[in-house]
C-alpha cells in the first residue's frame, strides 16, 4: 500500500470526522437529540452505517452513536521513519470517512440543503437514490442490460473529452453517477455546457457537486446486498464480499486528487471498487494481500473507459447496427421535444403500426429492406408528420407463431436505443419521433429497417434465421396493412386468453435475479407472470429456445400434489436444485404457506391483514403508509432477498387480474386495500375479473390511501360497505 495514499486517506478521515462532529453538535443544540431523520424513500436508515454495523440511525442522537463508530476506525498518520503496510489503517480510515459523509448528507437534508441546487445553472442534483429507483432498475442490473456502474468524480480536461468519456460509457450500457469537481469545474457542468441531457432517463445521474456526494453512489451499492442479497445488517464481511463479487462498480477520477478523494476512494476499495485516475498518481496492483488492481491510471482519455472495464473485470458485448447515430440501451429514456423533432409518425397524428409475421423460408429474403410509397425521399426530406407501417417478416427452423408477439415487443427497444430516435407504444398505437440532430447526422427511413433487421438477428439468433423489413409510408397502404395486422392481434389475444396453467405441461423458471439473490427462483406459468412484470410464460419459452443454458429453464409440471394451492412434485424438485437447497417446496396459488420467493425487483407486494381477513396490495413507488403499519420500502426489506415469507409476497401487477391470483386463498375477493394507483391502472381488467367472480362492485368496496391508512379504520370501512372478505373463511 502506498504511503502517500495511506497518509492522505488517514489525514482526511480525521478532518472530515471532526467537521462532522462539529456540524452534528450544532444540529443537536438547535433541534435536540431526538430530532428524527430518514433519507427519502428508504427502509435502510443510513444505509452504509446500517449495513456495516447493524445500527439503525433514526435521529440526531443515533447519529452521534454512528459517528462514534467512525471515530473507532481512525488511525494515526504513518510516521516518516517507520515502514508499515498501511493497508488496514487506510481501509479503516476510508470506512470512517464514508460514515462521516453519510451523516453530513443527513444533516444537509435536515437543513434543506439537499438535493443540491446549482445557483448558476439551476440544476437540481439527484441527491440520495431511493429504494424505488433501485428496485425499478433491478431487472436491468441482473439481466445484463446494465452490466455495471461508474462513479465519475471531478472534471475532464475539456468539455469534448468529458462528452467522449460519457458517451463511451453509455454505449457500453454503464450507469453513470457524477460527483465532485476539479479546478472549479465538474463533468456535470461540462456536459450541461454541451447540451447533454442528464438524469435517470439517459443513465447520467448527477449526485452533487462535492466529492462527499459520492456516498450516494456507495449507498446505492451497499443496499444491493440488503435488498437483493438478503445479507443481514451488521454482517460487514458478507456485505463487502457481496458488493465486490456481485455489484460491478468502478470509479473514474478526473483531475488531481485531494485528501478527501483519496479517503472516499479508500472507503470504496473496501467494497471492491477500483479507481482509475487520469493523472500521475501512485498505483496499487496485486501484491500480497491485494488480489486485484485497486488504484490504476490511464493518461490517454480515449483508453480510460476500456481500462476501467478491464480492471473491474467486466465482460461487455455491444451489438450495434450500422447506423449514423450512437446506439445502446442508455438512450432508451431519451426524450425528444416537439421543437427538436424533425419528423414523427403515429401518436394520433397519423396512422402507424408495427407487425411481426412468421413466414416460410422461401418467403423471406434475408436482409432485404423495402420502403413502399410515393415521393419517399422528398416527403422525408421535408419532415413533419408521416404515416408509417412497419412489417417485420421472420423465418427460422425453430421459429413458432407464439414467438411473434415476443419479437414484436422488442421492436420498441430496438428503435429507442438509437440516439435521437424516440418510440413509445406497440402494435397499432405506436408513436415515433426522429430528432433534427439525428436527421442531420444522416439518419433516414432505411435505418429504421436496418435497426430491426440487425437487432432481431442479434436478440433472437437461435430462433430467427432470416429477417425482412418492409416500411409503408403512403396512408392507403398503411391503413390496409394495419387492418391485416389488427386481425392478427385479435387472433393472438384469443389464443393467449385461452391459455391456462392446466393447458400446458411445462412451466418456465427465471433465474436472472440469482446474480443478486442466489436462492431466488421465479416460476412462471401461463396465468402467472414473473414478479418483476417483465417476463411472461411465452417470454420464458422463447428465451429457452434462444439460449437452452440461460436463465429461463423448463420446469416439468408433473406430480400434482395440491390443485388448490398449486403444488407439484416436479416444481419442488426443480426448485430445490435451482436454489441450491435453500427452498424445497412452492405453492403457486397462496401466500399463506410456502409462497414464491422474491428477489427485490417486484412490482407490487401482497400482505395479509389478519383483522380484515384479507390482503392489501401496494405498488412500488408508493411512499405512503399502509394499514399494516409499514411503507412499501420497509415491507420490501421483509419480502425480498430470496426468502419465503408466509403472508407476504412480491408479484407482478398484472397477476392481480389473473384467475390464479390467490386461487388457494379465495381469489380476488380477498383484496381489501389497494393503492389508488393500482385501482386506476387496473380498473377495467379488475372490474371484469370481479364480475366473473360475481362481485361486480368489488373495486368500490376496496379501500385505498384516501380512505384509510390504518387497520382499525379499514375494518370500519369494510364493515360499512359490506366487503365479502369479512364473510369468508379465516385466512389464519
Amino acid at each position: 500500500m502506498s504511503k502517500y495514499i495511506a497518509s492522505a486517506a488517514i489525514r482526511a478521515s480525521h478532518r472530515i470526522v471532526a467537521e462532522t462532529d462539529e456540524m452534528l453538535n450544532r444540529a443537536i443544540t438547535e433541534k435536540g437529540k431526538d430530532f428524527s431523520f430518514e433519507f427519502p424513500d428508504t427502509a435502510y436508515f443510513l444505509p452504509m452505517v446500517y449495513a456495516m454495523t447493524g445500527f439503525a440511525v433514526k435521529n440526531l442522537g443515533d447519529m452521534k452513536v454512528a459517528l462514534g463508530f467512525a471515530k473507532e476506525l481512525l488511525h494515526e498518520e504513518p510516521a516518516e521513519s517507520l515502514y508499515k503496510p498501511y493497508l488496514g489503517e487506510a481501509l479503516d480510515s476510508g470506512m470512517a470517512t464514508l460514515f462521516a459523509e453519510e451523516i453530513i448528507m443527513s444533516l444537509r437534508y435536515i437543513y434543506g440543503l439537499e438535493p443540491y441546487k446549482d445557483p448558476d445553472t439551476g440544476l437540481v442534483y439527484n441527491g440520495f437514490i431511493t429504494d424505488t429507483i433501485q428496485r425499478n432498475l433491478g431487472i436491468q442490473l441482473v439481466d445484463g442490460t446494465m452490466p455495471g456502474f461508474a462513479a465519475v468524480i471531478g472534471a475532464a480536461p475539456d468539455e469534448d473529452t468529458a462528452v467522449n468519456i460519457i458517451r463511451e460509457l453509455q454505449e457500453k450500457n454503464i450507469l453513470i453517477f457524477l460527483s465532485g469537481q476539479s479546478n472549479g469545474d465538474s463533468v456535470t457542468r461540462q456536459l450541461q455546457r454541451k447540451g447533454i441531457e442528464l438524469g435517470w432517463d439517459t443513465r447520467i445521474v448527477p449526485l452533487g457537486p462535492d466529492t462527499e456526494h459520492t456516498i450516494y453512489a456507495l449507498d446505492w451499492s451497499i443496499r444491493a446486498a440488503l435488498i437483493f442479497g438478503n445479507v443481514k445488517p451488521g454482517d460487514y464481511k458478507k456485505q463487502l464480499k457481496y458488493t465486490k463479487d456481485r455489484v460491478f462498480a468502478f470509479a473514474m477520477v478526473l483531475g488531481e486528487l485531494d485528501d478527501i478523494k483519496w479517503s472516499t476512494g479508500a472507503g470504496a476499495i473496501n467494497m471492491g471498487y477500483p479507481a482509475i485516475c487520469d493523472t500521475m498518481q501512485p498505483v496499487i496492483h496485486p501484491t500480497g494481500v491485494c488480489t486485484y488492481e485497486e488504484v490504476d491510471r490511464e493518461l490517454d482519455h480515449s483508453k480510460m473507459v476500456q481500462k476501467a472495464i478491464e480492471v473491474r473485470g467486466l465482460k461487455i458485448t455491444v451489438e450495434k447496427p450500422p447506423i449514423p447515430v450512437v446506439y445502446g440501451p442508455a438512450f432508451e429514456g431519451e426524450r425528444i421535444r416537439k421543437e427538436d423533432t424533425f419528423v414523427e409518425f403515429g401518436g394520433q397524428r397519423s396512422p402507424a403500426f408495427e407487425w411481426v409475421r412468421m413466414k416460410e423460408f422461401d418467403e423471406v429474403e434475408d436482409g432485404r429492406i423495402t420502403i413502399v410509397g410515393t415521393d419517399i425521399a422528398e416527403r422525408f426530406k421535408n419532415g413533419g408528420v408521416m404515416p408509417l407501417g412497419i412489417v417485420v417478416d421472420v423465418a427460422g427452423r425453430k421459429m413458432q407463431k407464439d414467438f411473434e408477439s415476443v419479437i414484436e415487443r422488442k421492436l420498441h427497444h430496438n428503435i429507442n436505443e438509437a440516439q435521437g430516435v424516440w418510440h413509445m407504444g406497440q402494435r397499432d398505437i405506436v408513436w415515433m419521433r426522429i430528432s433534427k440532430a439525428a436527421y442531420n447526422e444522416g439518419f433516414n427511413l432505411e435505418h429504421i429497417g436496418i435497426i430491426h433487421n440487425t437487432m432481431t438477428h442479434n436478440r433472437f439468433k437461435s430462433i430467427v434465421d432470416k429477417v425482412k423489413v418492409t416500411l409503408y409510408v403512403d396512408e392507403k397502404d398503411v391503413l390496409a396493412m394495419q387492418q391485416e395486422a389488427r386481425n392478427t392481434y385479435r387472433e393472438r389475444d384469443l389464443r393467449l386468453g385461452s391459455m391456462t396453467d392446466e393447458s400446458v405441461d411445462t412451466f418456465y423458471s427465471c433465474l436472472l435475479c440469482q446474480s443478486f439473490a442466489p436462492s431466488h427462483v421465479c416460476v412462471i406459468t401461463p396465468e402467472r407472470l414473473g414478479l418483476c412484470g417483465a417476463y411472461n410464460w411465452l417470454d420464458g419459452k422463447a428465451a429457452y429456445e434462444i439460449d437452452p443454458t440461460g436463465g429461463n429453464q423448463p420446469v416439468a409440471k408433473v406430480g400434482l400434489i395440491d390443485a388448490r394451492y398449486g403444488r407439484y412434485s416436479g416444481v419442488d424438485e426443480y426448485l430445490k436444485k435451482a436454489s441450491g437447497g435453500a427452498v424445497e417446496t412452492l405453492n403457486l396459488y397462496t401466500i399463506m404457506e410456502n409462497p414464491m420467493t422474491s428477489c427485490g425487483c417486484f412490482e407490487c407486494i401482497l400482505a395479509i391483514i389478519p383483522e380484515a381477513n384479507g390482503v392489501m396490495i401496494v405498488n412500488r413507488g408508493h411512499t405512503g403508509m399502509t394499514p399494516i403499519g409499514m411503507k412499501f420500502s420497509t415491507l420490501a426489506g421483509t419480502v425480498g432477498g430470496g426468502a419465503q415469507t408466509p403472508g407476504f409476497m412480491g408479484i407482478g401487477r398484472n397477476f392481480i387480474t389473473s384467475k390464479k391470483f390467490l386461487f388457494g386463498d379465495g381469489g380476488i375477493k380477498r383484496v381489501v386495500w389497494m393503492t389508488k394507483n393500482l385501482k386506476e391502472g387496473l380498473k377495467e381488467a379488475f372490474e371484469q375479473r370481479a364480475a366473473d367472480e360475481g362481485v361486480a362492485d368489488l373495486l368500490d368496496k376496496i379501500a385505498d390511501e384516501a380512505i384509510c391508512e390504518d387497520s382499525e379504520k379499514l375494518v370500519e370501512y369494510l364493515t360499512q360497505v359490506g366487503h365479502p372478505a369479512l364473510e369468508m373463511e379465516p385466512m389464519i
